[in-house]
């Protein structure tokens, strides 16, 4: 396996949600996915799919012995790792609490669910090497996830914990005023995978914000809104004329839509 690659890449994107079947409808309404079931077992866990292949999945969250969901409804992010066993103990001695235990997902690879420090919920992955595939694809395409954002109480402990387990640097920053410095972080110098700010009063608990590139944005809210969903805010422009929102699905879970400016 090539390690600078799997390094700190963004690999695959999981919804974890209390009602499988009504977020397969409404993100097939709103985004424009497909939906590929997988298994065995039949039904337990679906890939959404945009043109160019699959994306991500939909699955259950766990439940405790008392059926009572472990957690929010949630995006999960899988990031790569050549070793996720040295990952997941490094990941306990810089402060990170194991949630699921390193996993084996036959013929795919290998994975395990952490809280950052701060308790942020991610999952280190590191691909079998029967599966070269999951080809990097641009983050332009419609359907794509295209931005990773880290909503934390400690921004400078937050990217420092990230930094030293996926080898992440920074790319750039930006001055947000009252909400504080925002640190754009990425595998190279010359392209950032995503940023990490403040926790806000839209995102007051520490966690990670997956965007979702789409061809209209406006048209993608009122879809949103359609189908029983919330817009947080936005549509709202960025530097470089890109625009984004933030939106949470009906079952609870957030998300971020992207739209790339025009080219002028």
């Amino acid at each position: 396996m090539n390690d600078v690659k799997i390094l700190g890449r963004f690999f695959w994107y999981d919804l974890m949600t209390s009602d499988p079947a009504a977020a397969r409808v409404f993100y097939a309404n709103v985004i424009g996915w497909s939906m590929q079931p997988w298994g065995p077992p039949e039904g337990a866990y679906t890939m959404v799919a945009n043109a160019e292949g699959p994306v991500g999945g939909i699955a259950e969250l766990g439940k405790d012995e008392s059926s009572v969901p472990l957690g929010p409804p949630h995006w999960l992010a899988y990031v790569g790792t050549p070793d996720i066993d040295a990952t997941v103990e490094q990941a306990k001695a810089l402060g990170g609490k194991v949630l699921v235990p390193v996993t084996e997902i036959p013929t795919v690879g290998r994975f395990a669910v952490l809280a950052d420090p701060q308790g942020a919920v991610f999952a280190p992955f590191t691909p079998a090497s029967s599966t070269p595939g999951m080809p990097e694809r641009s983050a332009d395409a419609p359907g794509r996830f295209s931005w990773h954002e880290l909503h934390t109480s400690e921004p400078d402990a937050g990217y420092a914990f990230y930094s030293e387990l996926f080898g992440w640097g920074q790319t750039g920053e930006m001055d947000m005023g009252p909400m504080g410095l925002y640190r754009m972080f990425g595998q190279t110098p010359d392209r950032s995978l995503g940023g990490v700010m403040t926790t806000t009063h839209q995102a007051p608990v520490p966690g990670w914000t997956c965007y979702i590139t789409v061809a209209d944005i406006k048209g993608t809210l009122d879809r949103v809104r359609a189908n029983e969903g919330q817009v947080v805010y936005g549509p709202d422009e960025v530097p470089g004329g890109d625009l984004v929102a933030a939106c949470i699905d009906p079952q609870g879970a957030a998300f971020a839509v992207f739209q790339k400016a025009a080219v002028r």
